[in-house]
């Protein structure tokens, strides 16, 4: 079974480069949540650069508040995304207006309803990204967690239509990516950024033997399954955890609030 390492670099001013493994290329997608308070950092470090339908409204909004001193204008056109996919049920016709003048892309999918604009982002960036080694490419998702329980669940699901790719869900307060059961895991945590409260969890099916390393109460083996045991609230206990398991298990973090 093949190795598949996992670090969060993205929250880190610079990405250290390791001569063992390829650098990863970035893309963002901004969800219609506020705006994390690290998101032009992972401005910074993306290639390609969506908004999710109203996450547009977010991106014009709450973007210049990041830079007080500074024309809003100016922060905007600077911030400019590629494109804004989705069924274009959010986004004001004022932000709309706005992104389309400086050439932003559009891209209405409001026939297709079977999709969240998440899911449709993500499409959107695979396809386009048709140069890029698939297992290079990590896609960053503003604001996928907390607002409304359906939309988080929603996005959560996104993981499991597109287990191939790395996907990591950001909030404020914590990121969530999934552990394909594929591969083992060794995650590469970032203590300055991260931890030390973290979880692994077996959504959509149980797991009948997870293992992990580098946790303050590791998985021998280990059953679970809701209505049974889930490891939440655990604390890593150093700079690596592995994991291995035969099922897709939830990878959660805290993220501190330096």
């Amino acid at each position: 079974m093949d190795l598949m390492h996992h670090s969060s670099t993205f929250l880190l001013p610079s990405i250290p480069v390791d001569s063992h493994r390829p650098p990863l290329t970035y893309a963002l997608v901004v969800l219609n949540q506020s705006l994390p308070r690290f998101t032009p950092l992972l401005w910074q470090q993306a290639r390609l650069h969506l908004c999710a339908d109203g996450g547009a409204n977010r991106l014009f909004d709450e973007m210049p508040l990041f830079f007080p001193k500074e024309n809003a204008s100016d922060v905007r056109r600077r911030y400019k995304p590629d494109a804004i996919k989705g069924d274009m049920d959010s986004i004001r016709k004022d932000v709309l207006d706005f992104y389309k003048s400086i050439g932003t892309k559009i891209i209405d999918k409001s026939h297709d309803q079977d999709t969240t604009d998440l899911h449709k982002c993500i499409t959107y960036i695979r396809d386009s990204s048709s140069d890029v080694n698939k297992s290079n490419l990590c896609i960053l998702v503003a604001g996928a967690l907390g607002g409304r329980f359906d939309h988080e669940i929603g996005n959560l699901n996104v993981l499991y239509c597109f287990s191939s790719l790395r996907i990591v869900l950001l909030s404020n307060d914590s990121l969530v990516y999934l552990l394909p059961r594929t591969h083992r895991h060794e995650i590469h945590i970032q203590t300055s950024v991260e931890g030390p409260h973290c979880g692994l969890i077996p959504l959509g099916m149980p797991s009948s033997s997870s293992t992990t390393t580098g946790l303050q109460w590791n998985l021998n083996n280990t059953e679970m399954k809701f209505g049974g045991l889930v490891s939440t609230s655990n604390v890593i206990e150093g700079e690596k955890v592995t994991v291995q398991s035969d099922s897709n298990l939830l990878w959660t973090i805290s993220i501190k609030k330096l």
